[in-house]
This record gives structure tokens, sequence and C-alpha cells, in this order.
């Protein structure tokens, strides 16, 4: 049986699309994973050809232990919501998985100011851990809907575990697993180490 979505989409969260879409995508992810990088452009384009169709929800997912800089990456998207709402996270969203090779804290503050926000603002909620807590938050309510890699996608509240490597297939399947609860198995995660610690803001 398919693992249920535990932390239902809410105001909390960031979205893109009508609350009213026939399908709810959620995706945990993590800036820093390859196979997120490969997954964004294919969400990207299911989005665009399924437009008011479907709406679109990401919560981080970062793998400290694999992926030393998605954490801090998680924190500046949030910094950049606290700024500039849902439209500065969704721009900070894009910059970071169009930049992948480059997320060092500097790179992070130039991406924030090539969108228009305050870069010292993020630097000072970066250096004190302000929004570790919402990506902490975002993070264990993955762990209780069984998440152990990324990129874990949820159709209409339920885990899709098929290929999303295929644009095609994948916009086929989101439609089908609405439907039907169709699964398949999983292809293209980055696991979690069994043994690394929940996120929580540098010392």
């Amino acid at each position: 049986m398919s693992t249920p979505l535990t932390r239902k989409v809410n105001a909390d969260d960031h979205v893109a699309g009508p609350s009213d879409a026939p399908v709810t995508l959620v995706e945990y992810g993590d800036f820093e994973c390859e196979f997120c990088g490969r997954a964004f452009p294919i969400v990207q384009s299911v989005r665009k050809s399924l437009g008011a169709r479907i709406r679109f929800v990401y919560r981080h997912f970062p793998l400290r232990e694999a992926h030393p800089h998605a954490e801090h990456a998680a924190e500046a998207s949030e910094a950049a919501a606290d700024l500039g709402g849902n439209d500065g996270f969704w721009a900070m969203h894009n910059q970071l998985f169009n930049n992948q090779d480059a997320l060092e804290d500097d790179d992070l503050l130039r991406y924030v100011a090539e969108i228009g926000l305050d870069a010292r603002a993020v630097d000072e909620a970066l250096a004190s851990g302000t929004f570790a807590p919402r990506v902490r938050a975002d993070f264990r309510s993955g762990v209780r809907s069984g998440v152990n890699g990324t990129p874990t996608f949820f159709v209409n509240e339920e885990r899709y575990d098929g290929s999303w490597m295929n644009e095609r297939e994948f916009t086929r399947a989101i439609l089908d697993a609405a439907e039907s609860g169709a699964r398949r198995p999983p292809v293209g995660t980055d696991v979690v180490p069994r043994s690394a610690p929940e996120p929580r803001p540098d010392a």
C-alpha cells in the first residue's frame, strides 16, 4: 500500500497553481541533489503542459551528510520567501536548481541579489539559523510520510513510486495515479543515509 502524505497541504506551504486544481503534486526535494536537478526541468514542463489542472508544492528534505550545501540553500529560499513572498520563494527555487554546481553562501547571496531581494538580510538569516526550524519542519513531515530519499513525489496525497525521468510518462502517470492509484517501482532517488541526522541550525 502506498504511503499517504501525513501533513496536508496548508497555508505554510509554497504552492504554485490554483487551489482547485484536480491534481496536487508535492515534491520533497534537496537543492543539491543530482536527481532533483534532473527532475526540475521535467516538473517545470509537466506543470506547463497541465496548466490549471495541476497544483505544485515544494517541501525541503536536505540530505546534509551527502549534500553539505543543501541546508543553507533551503534556508536561503525560505529567507527569500520571507522577503519576497511566494514569488520570492519560487524565483529563488528556480535560481538554485539552475545553479546546482555553485551553492556556497556567497553564491546564495548573489542569487538573492539577482532576484531583487536584500542579500544582507539573507546573510544575517543564514548566520543566525532563522529559517532552520522551517526547513526542519518540512524534513520531519517527510520522514513521517515515509520519505527516505530525494526527489520523492506525492500525487493527491499518495506517494508516487513510478519513474519521473520520462516527461511524457510522468505526465501520464500523474493523471493516471490521481484516478486509479497505479504505482510502479521507485526509480532515481538519492537515498538518505541511515545515520543521517535531522537538519539543525549550524553552530
